[in-house]
């Protein structure tokens, strides 16, 4: 089945907040809800949530972040703990726009900021989804793939070599983040592939030193986690398998876990309507903190 963006890309917004500038859009109203994307090559929160995004709005207050380093946000080099970093930002984002407590809902990249931010930041978060994230370096049986580097070597090949181009980024899309690869759309494609090109995104990529930040492993802090967290995972993740969203299920005091079937990496693009009907009704629950 294809799935195509539901709307064309929303006006988007600038705002400075912890010295760093946010790009954001803004759909519906209701319940604050903040979307972070994931951090593949040429990322952004419209190419991640454009095609699920319409649907919360029609009963929430959608705010999809470009996360820093990527789409239109700021490009800064980080220095120190890199999940810090990000929270910490997000945290002046929220206060930019007057945001007391959100839920948030997030995919891979953007879904381990959010586990850190709840960590630190309990009062602010009232509840998490989280798919295909990666907050600890380890398994409950056996090590990660290729020692939990698959994105990171997926991000050199794309860059490497002949340099990015709409093929190579739909065959990185295609073996790690749709089950179906003859179901991702082309626009979806020529988006990435765009934003990929971005000069500052560029320079990020060919940094010798990491730009990133410092890695952290976040296993003392899931355990601090108050709100509710829903991991939402794909059966056939290109990335991490079922097993292991169980094991960050039981580390966090109020855990859930739903696995999806036909699905990869990308729950909320591959099947939207899907995966709004889960993650809603866990977000509707009365008992969240």
């Amino acid at each position: 089945m294809m799935h195509g963006m539901t709307t064309s890309e929303p006006e988007g917004t600038y705002i400075e907040a912890g010295q760093v500038t946010f790009h954001y859009l803004e759909l519906g109203a209701g319940a604050p809800t903040i979307f972070l994307h994931g951090g593949g090559p040429g990322c952004s929160a419209w190419t991640d949530f454009g095609p699920v995004a319409p649907l919360f709005a029609a009963g929430r207050r959608c705010v999809l972040v470009d996360l820093l380093q990527y789409g239109k946000s700021g490009k800064p080099v980080i220095k120190g703990p890199m999940w810090d970093y990000h929270a910490d930002k997000l945290i002046a984002f929220m206060d930019a726009l007057g945001i007391e407590r959100a839920d948030f809902v997030c995919n891979s990249w953007g879904g381990t900021m959010a586990l850190d931010l709840a960590a630190r930041y309990p009062d602010r978060a009232r509840s998490l989804v989280v798919t295909g994230s990666m907050p600890v370096f380890y398994g409950p049986l056996a090590p990660l793939p290729e020692e939990g580097k698959r994105g990171r070597a997926a991000r050199m090949r794309y860059y490497g070599g002949t340099g990015p181009s709409p093929e190579k980024m739909r065959e990185l899309m295609g073996s790690l983040e749709w089950y179906d690869a003859s179901a991702i759309p082309e626009a979806t494609v020529e988006l990435r592939h765009a934003q990929s090109l971005d000069p500052e995104e560029m320079a990020l990529a060919a940094t010798a030193d990491n730009p990133r930040g410092d890695w952290q492993d976040l296993t003392a802090e899931l355990g601090r986690i108050q709100c509710p967290v829903l991991f939402a995972w794909g059966k056939h993740d290109g990335f991490l398998t079922p097993d292991y969203p169980l094991m960050l299920a039981r580390m966090v005091p109020h855990g859930n876990l739903y696995v999806m079937d036909n699905a990869s990496h990308h729950l909320q693009e591959e099947r939207p309507h899907d995966y709004h009907a889960v993650v809603s009704g866990f977000l509707d629950q009365r008992d969240h903190r």
